[in-house]
C-alpha cells in the first residue's frame, strides 16, 4: 500500500527546494527581460543581444555538472548555500561597479549561470525524500520553481524603466537575501544519502547510453522552454515593435504557461507514464514551433502560439523528471547535474541562433524551424527505446510507478 503524496516526504524541504529554484531562475534569465533596454544604451547587434541573454544559459549548464559534484559529496543543502552566496555577491558587484560594455555584461552573465546551477541542487533535495510513485509530483513541483522566469519578465522591464536597468540587479538582491534565511533554516538534507561517487563512477554513469537519450530528450524540453524564456522579449519587440514592458508581459504570459504545468506534466506521467506523456508533447511542441517558424502576422496570434509550444515544453520537463528517477535513482545527483546539462546547452543554442537567425535573415524563423525538427527527432528517439525501457527497469516488477 503507498502513501499518499502529502505524508510521504518532507514538505519544509519541498518548499524551500522550490522557493530557492524559483528565484535563482529570476536571477538567470534576468538578462533577457532587460535585454532591449541593455542593448539600447550598449549599442549591440542582434547576434550580440543573442549571445548576451544565451550566456548565462551556456554557464549554467556548464556549472550544473560542478553543483551535481558538490550535491554529492556536500550534500544538497550546503551546496545550495554556497550556490546562493555567490549569487548574492556577483550581482552586489554588478550593482555597485555598473555594466559599462559588451564584454562586462558577458561576464555578468558568466557569474548568473551559478542560479541556473541550482537546478542540479533543488531536484535532487526534494527527490531523496520521496518514493518511487510520487517522483513526477515531487520533481514537478520543485522543477515548477523555473516560473522564476515569469518573475523576471513581468517585473523587470517596468523597474528598469523606473529606476534604470542596472539598479535591477539591486533590488534582485533583496527578495534573493530573504530566500537565503528561507532556505537555511528549514531545507532538510535526506536521511536516505546515496555513498559519495568517485570519478570512476561518474564517468561510469556517462557510459550508459540512457544517459545521453535523457540528455537528448530535455535538451530539447527545457532547451526550448528556456532558450525562448530568454529570448522571447527581445522577439516581440523586435517582430511587433511592442515596447520592453509590453514585450515583457507578453513573455510573463508564455513563461507562466509553461512553469505552471511542470508539475501537471510530472503527475500526468505518474498516471499515464513517463514516455506516453512525453511522445505526445514533443509532436505538440514540434507542431506549435513550426507554426510561429511561419511568422505571424499579429501578435496576439504570435502569443497564443508560443503559450502552446511553452505548454508543451513544461509538460515534458515534468515527464522527463518523472522517468529519470526510476532509471537512475541511486545517481540522481550527478544525473541531475548531466541532464540539466544538456538542458541548458539546448537552451543556449536557441537563444544564441535566434540571435544569428535575426541578424542574417532579418528574421527568427530559421531559428525556430531547426528547434521544431529538433523536437521531432527526439520524439523518433523516445519511440526507438521505449519497448526496451520498458521490459526492463521499467516494467512492473522493478518498479511501481507508471514507465
Amino acid at each position: 500500500m503507498t502513501t499518499s503524496f502529502w505524508k510521504a516526504g518532507h514538505k519544509p524541504t519541498l518548499f524551500s527546494a522550490f522557493l530557492y529554484f524559483d528565484l535563482s531562475f529570476m536571477v538567470w534569465v534576468v538578462l533577457g527581460p532587460l535585454a532591449v533596454q541593455i542593448a539600447a544604451d550598449l549599442q549591440l547587434t542582434s547576434a550580440q543581444k543573442g549571445m548576451m541573454v544565451a550566456t548565462p544559459i551556456l554557464s549554467g549548464a556548464l556549472l550544473r555538472i560542478v553543483m551535481g559534484v558538490l550535491v554529492d559529496h556536500l550534500q544538497p543543502k550546503i551546496a545550495g548555500i554556497i550556490g546562493q552566496v555567490i549569487m548574492l555577491i556577483a550581482l552586489l558587484v554588478a550593482w555597485l561597479h555598473g555594466i559599462h560594455n559588451y564584454q562586462q555584461v558577458l561576464i555578468l552573465g558568466l557569474f548568473l549561470g551559478v542560479a541556473g546551477a541550482s537546478f542540479a541542487v533543488a531536484l535532487p533535495l526534494a527527490s531523496r525524500w520521496y518514493p518511487p510513485e510520487h517522483q513526477g509530483k515531487a520533481l514537478g513541483i520543485a522543477g515548477a520553481g523555473n516560473s522564476g522566469t515569469v518573475l523576471a519578465a513581468l517585473f523587470a522591464p517596468g523597474l528598469a524603466l523606473i529606476y534604470g536597468w542596472n539598479n535591477v540587479f539591486g533590488l534582485a538582491l533583496i527578495p534573493l537575501a530573504i530566500t537565503l534565511v528561507i532556505y537555511s533554516l528549514y531545507a532538510k538534507d535526506s536521511p536516505e544519502c546515496p555513498p559519495r561517487k568517485s570519478l570512476h563512477q561518474y564517468l561510469k554513469v556517462l557510459g550508459d547510453k540512457d544517459t545521453w537519450w535523457f540528455m537528448l530528450f530535455y535538451s530539447v524540453t527545457f532547451g526550448g522552454f528556456v532558450g525562448m524564456a530568454s529570448s522571447l522579449t527581445l522577439y516581440f519587440n523586435d517582430e511587433y515593435a511592442l515596447s520592453p514592458v509590453i514585450a515583457g508581459y507578453f513573455t510573463a504570459a508564455c513563461v507562466c504557461a509553461g512553469s505552471l504545468v511542470r508539475p501537471l506534466g510530472g503527475a500526468v506521467a505518474d498516471r499515464i507514464g513517463g514516455i506516453r506523456t512525453l511522445q505526445t508533447m514533443y509532436v505538440l511542441a514540434a507542431l506549435f514551433l513550426f507554426i510561429l517558424s511561419l511568422g505571424l502576422e499579429n501578435s496576439y496570434a504570435a502569443l497564443t502560439i508560443t503559450v502552446c509550444a511553452m505548454l508543451s515544453l513544461g509538460m515534458g520537463n515534468g515527464a522527463v523528471f518523472q522517468l529519470i528517477p526510476q532509471r537512475f535513482r541511486k545517481e540522481i545527483g550527478v544525473m541531475t547535474g548531466l541532464v540539466g546539462m544538456a538542458g541548458g546547452l539546448g537552451g543556449f543554442y536557441l537563444a544564441a541562433s535566434l540571435g544569428y537567425s535575426k541578424q542574417i535573415s532579418g528574421n527568427y524563423q530559421i531559428g525556430l524551424m531547426i528547434f521544431a525538427s529538433l523536437a521531432i527527432i527526439a520524439m523518433l528517439g523516445l519511440l526507438s527505446v521505449k519497448k526496451r525501457w520498458r521490459t526492463t527497469w521499467g516494467s512492473a516488477t522493478a518498479t511501481t510507478a507508471r514507465i
